[in-house]
């Protein structure tokens, strides 16, 4: 099965959206990725369909965009 991956920019509602997350789904079903550490995956999101972070892309491709901390244009 194809993990959950959770996009965010590391600012104060990203990070607090992260530990949410993973209160709620176990640690080894999700991919956390930190777009404003690791811009060579700022595609990868975008590709997903995200267009702001923070973001979970479920593994069924459904995107569910949390809060709005940053815009993926702004990671660029």
């Amino acid at each position: 099965m194809a993990k959950a991956i959770f996009y965010h920019a590391g600012c104060p509602v990203c990070v607090s959206a992260a530990k949410d997350i993973l209160n709620l789904i176990p640690e080894n079903e999700v991919e956390v990725i930190h777009l404003g550490a690791d811009k060579s995956k700022v595609k990868d999101a975008e590709s997903a369909g995200v267009k702001s972070v923070p973001a979970l892309v479920l593994s069924n491709g459904n995107v569910l965009h949390i809060n709005f901390g940053a815009s993926i244009e702004d990671l660029k």
